[in-house]
């Protein structure tokens, strides 16, 4: 079984066919899907607002967690039977996926699927962000926006872990959880957030983790100490502008480049601005058993909305659509 994204619109544009995928080929392995991800990007896609988005139709899925069920010739150290996690950006929400042997991290043993899946992709970009980008150290103040989903918790729990201090947007329902997670509320929706962030943090911020993309990021800039660094990693806010999508996106590049000129003229003191986003390779590899270990050990606790069997993805995708979710949905195969 595979869910099928077959146009622009909303989730009532997802099919359940019955397709399977074929047998691994030459350094590739077949992996049954036990759990998978439901993410922002999906989201985009269905808008046909994500960054070079196949055409219609495509299998969406970011990312799965699944046993091993054959591999192919010239495969070594990936037995069969073995519980691994891969990558995917596409073709994840399938009952069976083909993926390249050298993709695959291995899942700890007794991890459960959904808690791995909701520990991947956005696990990967919350400790890559803090700790290859950012690198957030204690005693240093952060602002996170959207505090409350399946990344921005991630990045509270490793920021809090690094002894920063985490200020985190959301709407004031989810503020008891921001809290328990370590970080201090503000409500983007009836506080004023720049005047707000300035008032609890008079001379800065010294990182702003930024998915909204936007007007935020011209607000979020101007929120950062000397020395400071914003990291933009989404364009959420402008999901439902009728222009291309690569327009959002030239803005932002227009904006940084006035940023980056800024600072080799002297005039930025010494803040940054980067772009990030999470690619399948060596060093989300090597990120991902960094994550798993911290969640084995207990010390990094990827929040679960809802459990949901595959075929509702078209469910997962509209509770996400409504910003009802507290942490990650997960589809389980």
């Amino acid at each position: 079984m595979e869910i099928v994204l077959t146009g622009q619109g909303g989730p009532e544009k997802l099919r359940i066919d019955d397709t399977d995928s074929p047998a691994p080929g030459k350094g590739e392995v077949r992996v049954r899907v036990e759990a998978s991800g439901v993410s922002f990007a999906e989201v985009q896609m269905l808008a046909h607002r994500y960054p070079m988005q196949p055409k219609y139709p495509f299998v969406p899925g970011y990312d799965l967690v699944g046993t091993v069920e054959s591999v192919g010739a010239g495969v070594t150290g990936v037995p069969v039977g073995a519980r691994v996690a891969a990558l995917m950006v596409t073709g994840a929400w399938r009952t069976h996926v083909v993926v390249r042997a050298d993709r695959v991290v291995p899942v700890p043993d007794g991890m459960d699927p959904g808690v791995a899946a909701a520990a991947t992709m956005n696990g990967v970009t919350a400790w890559q962000m803090v700790h290859e980008v950012a690198r957030v150290r204690a005693g240093q103040t952060v602002l996170v926006h959207g505090a409350s989903g399946g990344v921005g918790t991630l990045l509270v729990q490793l920021a809090v872990a690094t002894g920063a201090r985490v200020l985190g947007t959301a709407s004031a329902s989810k503020h008891a959880a921001v809290r328990e997670l370590g970080a201090e509320p503000i409500d983007y929706r009836s506080e004023d957030v720049p005047a707000l962030v300035r008032t609890l943090a008079p001379d800065g911020v010294d990182a702003v983790f930024d998915h909204l993309g936007g007007a935020s990021l011209p607000q979020s800039y101007d929120l950062l100490a000397d020395g400071g660094i914003l990291i933009n990693y989404g364009s959420a806010t402008t999901l439902r502008e009728p222009n291309h999508w690569v327009v959002p996106y030239l803005r932002t590049m227009r904006r940084f480049a006035g940023w980056w000129l800024g600072k080799l003229v002297g005039r930025a003191r010494g803040r940054r601005a980067a772009f990030y986003y999470v690619k399948p390779g060596a060093s989300f590899n090597r990120a991902l058993a960094e994550v798993y270990g911290l969640v084995a050990a207990g010390t990094l606790n990827p929040p679960i909305e809802k459990r949901l069997p595959l075929k509702e993805a078209a469910t997962a995708l509209q509770q996400l659509m409504d910003g009802k979710a507290t942490g990650k949905i997960v589809l389980e195969a």
